[in-house]
């Protein structure tokens, strides 16, 4: 492999180095020319910041030369950190150790799992009592790496757990977990990347990706500022007990949403559910089948999205009726897609009531859209997330908006080897899959398989990114991290094609 040779001002004099490849500690000698200063030692960190591999100089090197006249120095993998030990943080260290590079993986908590581990001691886990995943088992587990029989068909927080464990345990992830190391902040220098813990300690690495997850710091309603019953986020609740007698409203029909008002509405007074946007509930089982197998039998990949908006609503409308006489919208654009298996029967044995986005509240009184209002004891808002990356460099947060301001989802534009995972909402499919999808992409670059785009290459597909966006979802904060996944694994796909020759 030919790399590039600079030159560095005297004294000067021949350097041999060695890259070290799996099969073999030496191999691919080559021959440059070096000074003895830290500018150059920098130098050719810099020239071959490409590989998966980096270039030290050992203390003799620093000193002078050897007998012979070689300068020594050190080859070793390039070292990367993976934040989280959730779903995408374990592939993404699967992958990325696949591809010849050293892993440890920071988690800021004592448990595998990420969200899905409940009442997770890391303190950012959403996950409720009752919480089972959207999207059927066999279509929901890591590509190569399917549940195991007796799983049920959708999946609860304890097979999630206990799925995510026994994956780090056969592809050897537990070894590279530091448990209870919670990131506090981050420097970026000629080095790599200084990570410092809560903890006091300081780990240095070549490289980092972010798989924190974008679930974590909650977004409230302005409206119940002035509401004075007792209020949480969705990300507090856990189970329906302390509800039991009381008018509930529920804001937002999300999937989360969705599932707490089911969850609350057996044991409250009255259970309302506020939807400010239209919103297409879909049916969880059609035709004794998940509902994702008809729609994958119905919906062709060449099929315009008006097209697959109008199957829906029609098929929707054979198991729910319109949404309008549950009291919803049916929304005429693109969508998140939500679904529950018991929704609607719960609004029809008025044990919930659909409601208009809010007007006002004041004390305990809600005003809605509509013109009414009702008694409200407590609110439960299910209004989303604000990614956060409190820990990043200063200047160095991609958070623009709603949006992450990265090349193709994952990749820094500015920061080279650094690299996110899972900051996405999938319009459908498995987010489990696409994070596959992410972490065999970002161990592929970091590995030096493929070449990093230039930085007016990485800017001109974030904007198209960001136009097709625009066209394609409502503009609301819930769609900041929508993605469509077969434009962005073709996406993927065409980068991947590309392998670095150089």
């Amino acid at each position: 492999m030919a790399h590039p040779v600079r030159s560095f001002a005297p004294p000067v004099f021949s350097v041999q180095l060695a890259r070290q490849s799996q099969n073999s500690r030496l191999s691919n000698y080559e021959t440059l020319r070096s000074a003895l200063d830290k500018p150059a030692y920098q130098s050719y960190q810099s020239v071959y910041s490409g590989s998966n591999w980096n270039i030290e100089l050992s203390n003799s090197a620093r000193n002078g030369r050897d007998k012979k006249g070689w300068v020594k120095m050190e080859v070793r993998n390039k070292h990367f950190g993976v934040i989280g030990a959730g779903a995408g943080g374990l592939c993404a260290a699967r992958h990325l150790r696949e591809n010849g590079l050293d892993v440890t993986i920071l988690e800021m908590g004592s448990r595998i799992g990420g969200l899905w581990a409940y009442d997770n001691d890391s303190g950012r886990s959403p996950a409720y009592k009752s919480l089972r995943i959207n999207s059927e088992n066999q279509v929901s587990s890591y590509n190569d790496f399917p549940f195991p029989d007796g799983t049920q068909l959708y999946p609860d927080t304890v097979e999630m757990e206990a799925y995510f464990q026994a994956y780090a345990d056969k592809f050897g992830l537990n070894e590279l977990i530091r448990f209870n190391s919670k990131v506090d902040t981050i420097e970026h220098d000629t080095n790599g990347y200084l990570v410092k813990l809560q903890d006091g300690k300081e780990l240095r690495f070549d490289g980092l990706v972010v798989a924190s997850g974008h679930q974590c710091s909650p977004r409230h309603p302005e409206e119940v500022e002035g509401f004075t019953g007792d209020y949480v986020h969705a990300r507090e609740y856990r189970v329906p007990d302390g509800y039991k007698g009381k008018r509930v409203l529920v804001i937002g029909p999300g999937n989360s949403g969705v599932d707490i008002a089911a969850d609350i509405c057996t044991v409250t007074e009255m259970t309302f559910l506020a939807a400010r946007s239209p919103v297409l509930i879909m049916p969880r089982m059609m035709f004794g089948v998940p509902q994702s197998r008809i729609l994958m039998k119905l919906e062709r990949r060449w099929l315009p999205w008006r097209i697959r908006i109008w199957l829906r609503t029609m098929i929707t409308r054979v198991f729910h009726g319109r949404m309008e006489q549950w009291g919803f919208r049916t929304p005429k654009t693109r969508t998140h897609p939500i679904s529950h298996p018991t929704l609607i029967s719960h609004i029809a044995w008025n044990r919930i009531k659909a409601k208009p986005g809010l007007e006002s509240i004041e004390g305990r009184t809600v005003k809605f859209v509509d013109g009414t209002e009702e008694t409200i004891d407590a609110i439960i808002a299910a209004t989303g997330y604000e990614t956060d990356l409190p820990f990043l460099p200063k200047g160095s947060c991609p958070i623009r908006g709603t949006h992450m301001h990265l090349y193709n989802r994952v990749v820094h534009v500015d920061m080279e080897d650094l690299y996110f995972v899972g900051f996405f909402d999938a319009t459908g499919g498995s987010n489990i899959r696409m994070m596959v999808d992410q972490a065999q992409y970002v161990a592929a670059m970091a590995s030096g398989k493929i070449a990093r785009p230039s930085h007016d290459q990485m800017e001109t597909a974030i904007k198209a990114d960001l136009a097709f966006q625009e066209k394609q979802f409502p503009n609301s904060p819930r769609y900041g991290l929508e993605l469509d996944p077969v434009r962005y694994r073709k996406l993927l796909a065409r980068d991947l094609a590309k392998l670095h020759n150089a």
